[in-house]
């Protein structure tokens, strides 16, 4: 694992991990195999794994876990799963998971997001509190004005985020999976009160309104619409 300081090159890459899970055993097992399963050997191997475990607390499915990897390539994705595939330390652990007399979750989808360019780098490992962090999808009606949203994202948009305390830690589009196109980002705030603080300041902020009049007048609604799930980061989470 990376040390408490410092950030990593922007990935190309995140893998989002979604397991939905039903109210009794399952929380505490996939907590049980992802600390002692991914989360180990991936480090231990020197592999990308899991950066982001994260718990829903306000999501269409709850209980659910995502988890985000982060990786430099498709190549670089593939190696790491072979090589996490081979090792009897994360099979033993799979196995145990799996041991049981009801599933380890009740179903699990993957989504294959492709970085935007204007992605930050990587957070170091963050020890501490968890925070909380917000999952938002934004759908554009074509390809065309999915472009249009990214350039709106990558003017003026960010920065008037950051005035108003808002700093997503990825950026990035669907390659494999639903909703497409969109624009999927994630944001962590101290958390709730420091949330909403923020996007009310960020709605209210005469630059946004601005920036958003122009898009619209250029290339029409060009997010249609918006998916929103709010998560709290896992006490193993390696990013928290």
């Amino acid at each position: 694992m990376l040390p408490a300081e410092g950030k990593e090159s922007a990935p190309h890459y995140y893998l989002l991990e979604q397991y939905y899970l039903k109210n009794g055993t399952q929380a505490a097992r996939i907590a049980d195999y992802l600390k002692n399963g991914p989360i180990e050997a991936s480090a231990r191997l020197g592999v990308p794994g899991p950066r982001f475990v994260l718990e829903a607390v306000a999501a269409p499915h709850m209980p659910q876990i995502a988890c985000i990897s982060a990786y430099a390539s498709i190549d670089e994705m593939r190696d790491a799963r072979k090589k996490l595939s081979a090792d009897s330390k994360l099979q033993a652990a799979l196995s145990q998971w799996e041991a049981g007399d009801e599933p380890p979750y009740e179903s699990y989808s993957e989504v294959l997001l492709e970085a935007a360019p204007y992605t930050p780098p990587l957070e170091a490992t963050t020890p501490g509190k968890p925070r909380i962090f917000e999952l938002r999808l934004y759908h554009s009606p074509t390809e065309k004005q999915l472009k249009a949203l990214h350039e709106r994202f990558a003017g003026p948009e960010i920065k008037i985020f950051h005035r108003n305390g808002i700093h997503p830690v990825l950026y990035s589009s669907t390659l494999i999976g639903p909703s497409k196109p969109n624009l999927v980002y994630l944001t962590p705030f101290d958390d709730l009160a420091a949330r909403e603080k923020a996007w009310a300041a960020f709605g209210a902020d005469p630059d946004w309104i601005k920036a958003r009049a122009e898009s619209i007048a250029k290339a029409g609604q060009i997010s249609s619409i918006m998916q929103i799930s709010l998560f709290k980061g896992t006490a193993y989470s390696p990013v928290r």
